[in-house]
């Protein structure tokens, strides 16, 4: 698979996980600025060089699509709103939607009912608004110091939003997330709350991701299989929950998808390369170089594929692998684009579990 469609997709989207606590003091080897009444956070002389690189201005021609989206070549925004909205990158919100959508159709339990959808709705809110709204925007006040080097423009590095705006933000996304998961078991008359704690332990995955002193992200394996089990794993299993039960195949099945989601996580610490490596944070491809971290995203998303492809044909469900087959081959053969071909082969998955 031609690995410059992978590039190019981390220019458009950022794809990072679900999370409490928000005052990590910034490394020692930071100076801290003040810009309006906010902490913003400047490399050490010994990252002068790179930060005398990085514009302290958006690029000229900024889009407020992009804005809207939470996506690289934004214009910059001083409605204190659009800013909140960017700040939970709506273009990160579509994996955990679809990611619902397919533990719906495993659970084998879901119709076209009113009702129906509009738990399937609510349970989609939770996870992409709300708790992805939550992670983004928790993930990029730890991230500050790294955008401060690599892009000092953004939102919260630059002052647009104050510190007690974008705390406030975290808390009011994380709470409406816990409440909606805490009503869909209501709605679904589970005797265990199955949902809210999905939703709870997604969140402190997402918050251990992104914070010290644990903070998954300084690897780039735990941190990007982490990633990967919070975009895939977690809604399949709410959106399964909501409509039916946990299955033993659902779990393995859901964990192969979180390995091929590191894959996908790759993509996006391609453009973080200068600030992960000034701040000593081992992403893929600052450990092992741009070209390998290539090839290793393109591996983990084929052969994942392959293998699921394999597990359904062993499962005596032949026309459901040869179907996902069908769509890893033009990734290996033909050198496409992973990322449309790996989701319809959730839902091929999917589909095929709630028979």
């Amino acid at each position: 698979m031609a690995t410059s469609h992978l590039l190019a997709a981390a220019s458009s989207a950022t794809f990072r996980p679900p999370l409490l606590s928000l005052r990590s003091p910034p490394p020692s080897s930071l100076r801290l600025n003040r810009r309006r009444h906010f902490q913003v956070v400047r490399a050490a002389e010994t990252d002068k060089e790179t930060k005398a690189n990085a514009p302290e201005k958006a690029p000229a021609g900024g889009s407020s699509f992009n804005q809207l989206l939470g996506i690289k070549g934004a214009k910059q925004e001083n409605d204190i709103w659009k800013i909140r909205l960017q700040l939970t990158k709506p273009v990160t919100w579509p994996p955990l939607v679809w990611g619902v959508l397919c533990g719906a159709a495993a659970s084998g339990n879901f119709h076209w009912t009113v009702e129906d959808v509009a738990k399937s709705i609510v349970c989609m809110i939770m996870s992409g608004p709300c708790l992805t709204g939550y992670t983004q925007t928790i993930n990029d006040w730890y991230d500050r110091d790294i955008d401060a080097i690599n892009e000092p423009y953004r939102p919260i590095p630059s002052g647009a939003i104050s510190e007690n705006e974008v705390i406030t933000q975290i808390w009011v996304l994380l709470l409406a997330g816990l409440g909606l998961g805490a009503l869909l078991d209501v709605w679904a008359g589970h005797d265990f709350p199955i949902i809210f704690y999905l939703a709870v332990g997604g969140s402190l995955l997402s918050y251990i991701y992104s914070a010290p002193p644990l903070k998954l992200k300084q690897n780039g394996w735990i941190g990007n299989f982490a990633l990967g089990a919070s975009y895939i794993g977690l809604p399949w299993w709410a959106g399964q929950a909501l409509f039916g039960t946990l299955t033993p195949d659902i779990v393995v099945l859901t964990s192969l998808y979180s390995i091929a989601g590191l894959g996908i996580a790759i993509v996006n610490d391609f453009k973080s390369v200068e600030g992960d490596r000034a701040l000593g944070l081992q992403s893929l491809p600052v450990a092992f170089g741009m070209e390998t971290a290539k090839w290793i995203c393109v591996g983990a998303i084929d052969i994942t594929q392959l293998s699921v492809a394999g597990y359904l044909f062993s499962s005596g469900k032949p026309y459901y692998a040869l179907a996902l087959l069908g769509l890893t081959i033009p990734q290996v053969v033909f050198q496409a684009s992973a990322q449309p071909f790996f989701v319809l082969g959730l839902l091929v998955t999917a589909l095929a579990t709630s028979h």
